[in-house]
């Protein structure tokens, strides 16, 4: 399966963005006035290209991140960014048995360790830790077929230290699945799609609730081959085994189409994300998903001023606001940052002008006063 960024056509612009703002139907409101900081351009090869995934924050103010270019061997970087914009380069990927081209974002634990997958290298990706001296060890290398293979999407992490993930390939379809890995670096695939009803492709990843159930979409797949939202859940009893539900199957109409990021979900059980297409101008939605499966369309973008194609998902705040980009359009076309407040109206809160902000976001936001969550890229 093809690679979907490979099909934007467009360049992306390497920075890392700073937004400072107060923080159905289309209703847009007038873009808010704000103030963006670039805290780092990705100016000099050595230091890494093309930082698809987003970041994550400590206690102290320092964001890390991962960058699918650029290092000494071009097959990309893990960064950390202090609060003074100062770069530095924890691990240079070699493209070999380490990996190579990481796609996702990095997530960490109280110790200090990142944890994140790459889409590449000298087999099919590979799960890996990085500890706070930069030595990284792989827990997995992916090799297709049943062991899956390229994940797109990086790791959430449980209090045992499994890891759980998704992959775009491999699986016994070839469809993609979603796999458990332990602390013993022992995977188990939960769930192998078949690219029919059931989904297929997996973009996105995981989250998890208290119960241990595990939500997340894929791109195809479902009745009408344009993805579904699922959730996994193990079989009582202790057999190991895992039953995939389809909560929502969308239509490729004005429910949405394609969705390329995974879900989140609010204390009561309600699921929202995006699409990357349809909706009722074509240009993707904002989606809430309830503990029915009844899915409402809180935004439908139109591909002007309020943006299009959302690539990325989004987070939500204590007030149940809603944030995220779009990949494309705006005032300048080069997407937006906008945040979507209970009542389903839409404030655009960054346009991006493409240089020297940057543009086209392939990766969400997150907010500031949240140190230590592991958001998904």
């Amino acid at each position: 399966m093809a690679k979907i960024e490979q099909r934007f056509g467009k360049s992306v612009f390497s920075l890392i963005w700073l937004g400072c703002a107060l923080l159905g139907a289309m209703k847009t409101a007038p873009a808010q006035t704000v103030s963006e900081i670039v805290l780092h351009n990705f100016g000099r090869p050595t230091t890494g290209g093309l930082p698809y995934a987003g970041v994550i924050r400590d206690a102290a103010g320092n964001l890390y991140g991962t960058t699918a270019s650029g290092g000494a061997a071009n097959a990309g970087v893990v960064y950390k960014l202090d609060a003074t914009g100062r770069e530095s380069v924890l691990y240079t990927f070699t493209g070999g048995t380490d990996g190579g081209n990481p796609n996702a974002g990095v997530i960490r634990d109280a110790a200090g360790n990142l944890y994140g997958t790459t889409y590449g290298g000298a087999s099919a990706g590979v799960v890996y830790k990085l500890d706070t001296g930069g030595n990284e060890t792989v827990l997995y290398t992916f090799t297709g077929g049943a062991s899956g293979a390229w994940p797109e999407s990086g790791v959430i992490r449980d209090a045992a230290g499994d890891l759980y993930g998704t992959t775009s390939g491999g699986g016994t379809a070839n469809a993609g699945m979603v796999y458990k890995l332990d602390a013993a670096g022992l995977e188990t695939m939960l769930y192998s799609f078949t690219g029919g009803a059931d989904g297929g492709y997996p973009y996105g990843g995981v989250i998890r609730d208290a119960a241990g159930n595990l939500y997340g979409t894929t791109a195809f797949g479902g009745t009408a081959n344009a993805g579904v939202v699922y959730k996994l859940e193990p079989v009582a009893g202790g057999s190991g085994q895992w039953l995939e539900t389809v909560l929502y199957s969308f239509t490729g109409a004005a429910d949405g189409h394609q969705p390329i990021a995974g879900v989140i979900r609010d204390s009561v059980g309600n699921l929202y994300g995006t699409t990357y297409v349809g909706g009722t101008a074509g240009f993707g939605v904002v989606h809430k998903l309830d503990t029915a499966g009844q899915e409402t369309v809180l935004y439908s973008f139109t591909g002007g001023p309020d943006g299009g194609y959302p690539y990325a998902g989004v987070i939500r705040d204590a007030a149940g606001n809603l944030y995220g980009t779009t990949y494309y359009y705006g005032t300048a076309g080069f997407g937006v940052v906008y945040k979507l407040d209970t009542a389903g109206l839409e404030t655009v809160l960054y346009n991006f002008k493409g240089a020297p902000d940057g543009g086209y976001p392939y990766a969400g936001v997150i907010l500031d006063r949240q140190p230590l969550r592991d958001y998904l890229p």
